[in-house]
């Protein structure tokens, strides 16, 4: 794997409010062996575009990213909201394009979400990280619906000797984030978080982990306008890499 170029698609809410979950990635990617590019181009996937009806907008950065991607032997992505979108609709999205639709269907073969790259493709024996306590794992909507990323993050914290994996009730449940639906529908989305922040409270968990930063802003937000300072909210990435 060494000889094998990925590209570190960052996603615009880890570059703009958590950076430290890109370096938390490349840290880990460069551990397991790999040359990992970051295009200093790189923008959005198209995903808030495409889901508000933005068609031109969604189909533009679409083939501004398969055009920055597209050279690398993998994508790796450290959000299965944004893995989704790019291995799932840009084809759909240039199903009338021939040119752009088959770039778009080989750029989806090469493209992971992290835990699913470091658990299914390079069979990671060990990470860095060196994270002690015990966590609660939320499953984000898309990553686990779309992408099947249920396993693989739960068997690299399991390689984490002082980790301790307490499942919350509901961790498969939504926390109420969903992109624009959260503006759209602001009443229900913050009922359905609140529901979430039930869950990991009463999992007695110090630490709630996942693999979105949409859905951890989010449930940060409301633990802490619930009264809850204490609970940390971590990208599954930082604990892996020590970055936590």
């Amino acid at each position: 794997m060494a000889n094998k170029r990925v590209g570190l698609f960052v996603t615009c809410l880890v570059d703009l409010m958590r950076p430290r979950i890109g370096f938390a990635a490349l840290k880990l990617l460069e551990t397991a062996g790999c040359e990992v590019i970051v295009p200093d181009t790189q923008t959005c996937c198209g995903q808030p575009a495409w889901n508000s009806g933005d068609k031109a907008g969604a189909e533009a950065l679409a083939k501004k990213t398969i055009a920055e991607f597209e050279g690398f032997d993998y994508i790796v992505v450290p959000s299965g909201s944004c893995g989704d979108h790019i291995r799932s609709e840009y084809q759909s999205m240039f199903a009338e394009e021939p040119s752009w639709r088959d770039r778009a269907t080989a750029m989806a073969a090469r493209t992971y979400e992290l835990t699913d790259f470091l658990a299914s493709v390079l069979k990671v024996d060990s990470v860095p990280g060196d994270y002690e306590g015990t966590v609660t794992y939320h499953d984000s909507c898309s990553g686990l619906r779309s992408m099947g990323i249920k396993a693989q993050p739960r068997a690299l914290l399991a390689k984490m000797k002082a980790v301790e994996l307490k499942e919350m009730n509901g961790c498969e449940e939504c926390c109420g984030f969903g992109g624009t639906f959260s503006v759209k529908f602001g009443e229900v989305s913050a009922a359905i978080a609140e529901r979430k922040c039930d869950f990991i409270h009463a999992s007695g968990a110090p630490a709630v982990v996942g693999g979105d930063l949409g859905c951890l802003l989010n449930i940060e937000g409301k633990l802490r306008r619930m009264g809850d300072e204490t609970t940390r909210v971590l990208h599954v990435a930082e604990v892996l890499a020590g970055d936590a």
